[in-house]
């Protein structure tokens, strides 16, 4: 299961509302980076029937079978910081990341 934190939820949901369209959001994870695995976020217009779906806050997370592998436990966070704004994962299977924080390694 991947978990939204409220703040995650709410940007998610007005995102959606004002975008007009979307059944909710995919993350996923590709290949990419010093690391070796990025993030990736999609707005979900058709569900994808091997996506498993998971529903928080209202707001419905989908994750293909081969990323929910990297992605079980996860947590996902919208925090601002300053000038900088966006969404944080916590993930419990990550052993490490790139110095610039873009890519992790499993």
């Amino acid at each position: 299961m991947i978990h939204l934190t409220e703040n995650a939820a709410t940007h998610i949901s007005n995102y959606l509302k004002n975008r007009g369209k979307g059944e909710g959001i995919r993350v996923g994870v590709k290949t990419s980076g010093c690391s070796g695995l990025a993030y990736v976020l999609e707005f979900v217009d058709e569900v994808d029937t091997h996506d498993q779906s998971f529903e928080q806050f209202g707001v419905k997370v989908f994750v293909d079978p081969k990323s929910l592998v990297y992605l079980e436990g996860m947590e996902m966070d919208y925090v601002k910081n300053g000038l900088n704004e966006g969404f944080e994962f916590n993930n419990p299977n990550k052993k490490g990341e790139c110095g610039c924080g873009e890519s992790f390694t499993v």
